[in-house]
C-alpha cells in the first residue's frame, strides 16, 4: 500500500536551505500503522502457507509490536500470543487492553526468562504450553519483515539525497538499506542507549539476509533521550510544536526523537544547503496514550 509524502513547511528549513519531506507510513493502516504493517505483511502470508493458525511473539508493556500483531491476527483470522517482558498489568495500560479485545493472549515473564526469548529449549516449551504457532521474534525483524520494509523503495522519490529513520531493532532500516542496494544515504536514530550494538545488529541482518555489507549508511546514536521511552521537556515541546505547525503528530519514542535529530543535525549544517530529506513517518501513534497515562497528559 503507497502511503504519500508530504514536504514539512517551517521558517526555519528555508533559512538553512533545505527541504525536509515526510513519508506519511502512520497512515497506511489505522490499527498496524507504519512500519510494523510492513514488517507484518510476508509474515502473515508464510503464516498462512505453512497452515499456522496461531501467531506467537515477544515485546514489552507498551510494544507497538505487540499492538500491531494483536490487530493483525484479528484481521486476518489467526490467534495470537503476547509474551510480556516484566510483572502482569492490572489494570492494563491501554497498548496490553487493545491486545487483549483483539483476542490476544498475554503471558508475562520475568525479565531474566525473557532473554531466553531465541533459546531453542525456551520455545519449544512455549509449544508444549500452547501448541503449534507461528513465532514472529520481538520487533517482527526477520527475513519476511525486511522484505516488506525493502518494497518502501520503490515509493520513494529517487531525487531524495538523504532517507532518515527512527530504529527499535534495526529491521527496518536493514530492510530499507536492502532495497536501496547501495544507492542514497541512509541515517538511523535509535531509540535505545547504546546504538552501537544496533549497528552489529542492523549489519548481521543484512549479510545474513541478502549476503551483502552496504557503506552508505550510519547511526545517529545522541537522540535517544535517556533510553526507550525516557524523554525530556525539550522532546515533549518539540513534538507538540511540531504537531501545532505541521499538523502531523510524532510518537515520543521513535519518531518524535527522529525528527528532533534531524532539525538539530540542520542547524548544525550536518546536510549542507539545498540538500532534499526524506524522513519515513514508521507510525507508533497508539503510544502517545500510554505515554501520556504514564507520564501526565504531556503530547497533545
Amino acid at each position: 500500500m503507497k502511503t504519500p509524502v508530504e514536504e514539512i513547511k517551517d521558517d526555519f528549513l528555508i533559512q538553512n536551505d533545505v527541504r525536509l519531506f515526510l513519508k506519511r507510513d502512520d497512515l497506511i493502516h489505522p490499527e498496524m500503522s507504519g512500519n510494523k504493517f510492513r514488517k507484518l505483511k510476508y509474515n502473515l502470508v508464510r503464516a498462512r502457507q505453512e497452515d499456522h493458525d496461531t501467531l506467537l511473539t515477544f515485546g514489552g508493556a507498551y510494544s507497538n509490536h505487540i499492538y500491531a500483531v494483536a490487530a493483525a491476527g484479528a484481521l486476518q483470522g489467526f490467534n495470537t500470543i503476547g509474551i510480556i517482558r516484566g510483572e502482569e498489568y492490572n489494570p492494563l495500560n491501554p497498548t496490553l487492553e487493545f491486545a487483549a479485545s483483539r483476542g490476544m493472549k498475554l503471558h508475562y515473564i520475568s525479565r531474566k526468562d525473557y532473554k531466553q526469548k531465541n533459546d531453542i529449549s525456551f520455545l519449544k516449551d512455549l509449544e508444549e504450553t500452547y501448541g503449534r504457532f507461528y513465532l514472529i521474534p520481538e520487533g517482527g525483524s526477520n527475513a519476511e519483515a525486511l522484505r516488506g520494509c525493502g518494497e518502501m523503495i520503490s515509493e520513494l522519490d529517487p531525487e531524495m539525497d538523504v532517507i532518515a529513520l527512527s530504529c527499535g531493532t534495526g529491521g527496518t532500516m536493514a530492510g530499507v538499506l536492502a532495497g536501496l542496494d547501495g544507492n542514497k544515504y541512509v541515517i538511523g536514530f535509535p531509540a535505545l542507549k547504546h546504538g552501537y550494538f544496533l549497528k552489529k545488529d542492523i549489519s548481521d541482518m543484512i549479510r545474513s539476509f541478502y549476503d551483502r555489507i552496504y557503506l552508505n549508511w550510519h547511526l545517529e546514536t545522541g537522540y535517544h533521550f535517556g533510553g526507550y521511552a525516557r524523554y525530556s521537556m525539550e522532546l515533549v515541546h518539540f513534538i507538540n510544536e511540531f504537531k501545532r505547525n505541521s499538523g502531523i503528530p510524532l510518537d515520543p519514542v521513535y519518531t518524535g526523537k527522529m525528527m528532533f535529530g534531524l532539525f538539530d543535525l540542520i542547524k548544525k549544517g550536518a546536510f549542507g544547503r539545498g540538500k532534499k530529506i526524506l524522513a519515513i513517518h514508521t507510525g507508533g501513534l497508539q503510544g502517545i496514550k500510554g505515554f501520556n497515562e504514564r507520564f501526565g497528559n504531556l503530547i497533545g
